[in-house]
């Protein structure tokens, strides 16, 4: 899994056109699914998943396997419509700027919690108020750090007052972690809610309502008769999530039909299995985990406090390393193509996203192009072979990284260009390590919080907060970053985000090499599932042939 990061002030975060996402971490539940009974008949569905379950409670916590939870019981009030990521009013009957510092929604009338509480403004306030006071350090309060205020003048009418003004992202803060919205007659004002309480008094206005509660063992899901939002209808009955401890037993039991649908987390090597078993769907999506090398511009070869230090060397030998990387080979034989090679700062399929580096690095298809590295090594009186010394991290980005920076170090040696000394750390070590300036290279992804091209740049890039913490400034870079950011107009904005995206893969903080994809594997008689770079699982899409 990649590394989360919160939420940069500099560049307030997402266009109303796409829809939120949590960064998120994985982790494995305590029981297994292998011990329930067969699928049942009918419009239930089953779905087994290895993701855990943190807290219910929108305010304690900020990761996949718990928002994948809240995602089908509480409203939004905005969200992505059935077949896309396109934002659309949910809750919300319209929801825009009404000036420069403030956003305005009108609520639906008529609208209920699945417990028969009203939802009004005052409920939408107190649900927002709330993620600020209480702050948890395991919830997902960071993505509010341009919300000022709140206001409810009516009760079908809230205004969220902006520190900094023409914030083009903050509609998708709306569908994001920070946003579900809650029973203010149910939760603290001040404190976060047990899972239990909350499954027990039902302050749901969501697709589903929770019929059975057995945490990280058995979720099952009812229909909400009464949800209005953006989905409309569930097209099942109801779901029933099993959680298991290990992935094997989630692939056996697709592959018998104990379960109808799989997701999450399966192997590559799984994957590729389950394509050729005539008895299961495998369906591909679109994922918004980038992986990258990160250079240190200090501690790189030529960089600023190395006793040779030479910017122009130093930028060489970061372009050097960009051209000569197999990007494809690295998806096809380390990942099985559950990845996919990347040529940009920014996930594909996001607004604006472009691929500079195959223009200035690579051949047309992508592969790499040694000639053009060595000249730009040449041209900058660079002596090779340059010595590399790359860190990577085998536990938290997975045992397949071995496998990868194996592949990249026989890469870079191939063009006889670099000595690469490749090392590996343990996560908590590394994390350490490489913001105290001890790795001149060094392995890193990135999981944005929702599937704007701006959670993939400020965060990274922006002085001040800098997650890589590599050095890198660049005052122009910066000013475009936030004219972007506030740029309402989307043509000027997609303009602006390939200027950024052009000017990074000239200069190369970082490497981009990678992108995830999303993978489900369900029955043969299984229709609804949509996967995007939202990676956000909607199960009131799925239905039975």
């Amino acid at each position: 899994m990649v590394t989360h990061r919160t939420r940069a002030r500099l560049a307030p975060l997402l266009a109303l056109a796409t829809f939120a996402l949590a960064a998120c971490a994985t982790t494995q539940s305590e029981s297994d699914g292998e011990q329930q009974t067969a699928a049942p008949e009918g419009d239930r569905i089953v779905v087994g998943t290895t993701d855990k379950i943190t807290r219910i409670d929108p305010a304690g916590a900020y990761d996949k396997g718990s928002f994948d939870v809240m995602r089908q019981v509480y409203g939004f009030l905005v969200e992505p419509g059935a077949e896309d990521t396109t934002l659309t009013p949910s809750l919300a009957e319209s929801a825009e700027f009404t000036a420069p510092d403030e956003y305005t929604v009108k609520l639906k009338p008529g609208l209920t919690f699945a417990n028969g509480n009203e939802l009004t403004s005052s409920d939408v306030k107190f649900t927002f108020d709330r993620q600020k006071t209480i702050d948890d350090p395991n919830g997902p309060a960071s993505l509010l750090v341009n919300l000022e205020s709140v206001e409810a003048p009516d009760a079908l009418t809230v205004v969220f007052k902006l520190a900094e003004p023409n914030d083009q992202t903050f509609g998708s803060v709306l569908g994001s972690p920070a946003a579900p919205i809650v029973d203010e007659d149910v939760f603290p004002a001040d404190a976060v809610l047990d899972s239990q309480t909350i499954a027990e008094e039902g302050p749901f206005a969501g697709p589903y309502v929770l019929e059975t509660y057995n945490e990280n063992e058995l979720v099952s899901y009812t229909k909400n008769e009464g949800y209005k939002g953006a989905l409309g209808p569930a097209r099942n009955e109801g779901v029933d999530v099993r959680y298991y401890a290990d992935a094997s037993n989630l692939k056996l039991d697709i592959q018998q039909n104990n379960i109808d649908v799989a997701h999450r987390s399966l192997s590559a090597t799984d994957i590729e299995d389950l394509r050729s078993d005539d008895n299961v769907k495998v369906v591909d999506g679109q994922g918004g985990e980038i992986r990258y090398l990160t250079f240190n511009l200090d501690t790189q070869p030529y960089g600023a406090k190395t006793p040779e230090a030479d910017e122009a060397k130093a930028k060489a030998v970061r372009q050097a390393v960009a051209a000569s990387i197999d990007r494809p080979a690295l998806a096809r034989d380390v990942y099985r193509d559950t990845y996919s090679p990347l040529y940009s700062h920014v996930a594909n399929g996001l607004l604006g996203a472009t691929e500079p580096l195959k223009e200035l690095y690579v051949s047309a298809d992508g592969a790499p192009d040694t000639v053009k590295a060595r000249t730009l090594l040449e041209d900058a009186d660079v002596t090779t072979p340059v010595t590399l010394n790359i860190q990577y991290n085998p536990d938290h980005y997975g045992p397949s990284s071995g496998d990868e920076y194996a592949a990249i170090k026989a890469q870079l040696e191939a063009t006889g260009l670099f000595t690469v000394d490749l090392q590996s750390t343990e996560w908590v070590q590394y994390q350490k390590d490489r913001v105290a300036d001890a790795y001149p290279v060094y392995q890193l992804g990135w999981f944005a919080d929702f599937p704007d091209p701006d959670n993939y740049l400020t965060p990274l890039f922006a002085p001040g907060s800098n997650f890589l913490n590599n050095h890198f400034e660049d005052a122009p870079l910066t000013d475009l970053l936030r004219t972007s950011a506030h740029e309402p107009d989307e043509n000027a904005r997609t303009t602006e985000l390939a200027d950024v995206q052009r000017q990074l893969a000239e200069t190369l903080p970082t490497v981009p090499l990678l992108q995830g994809k999303q993978f489900v594997v369900t029955g043969k008689n299984i229709d609804g599932v949509v996967l995007d770079v939202s990676v956000g699982f909607r199960y009131a899409l799925l239905s039975k042939q």
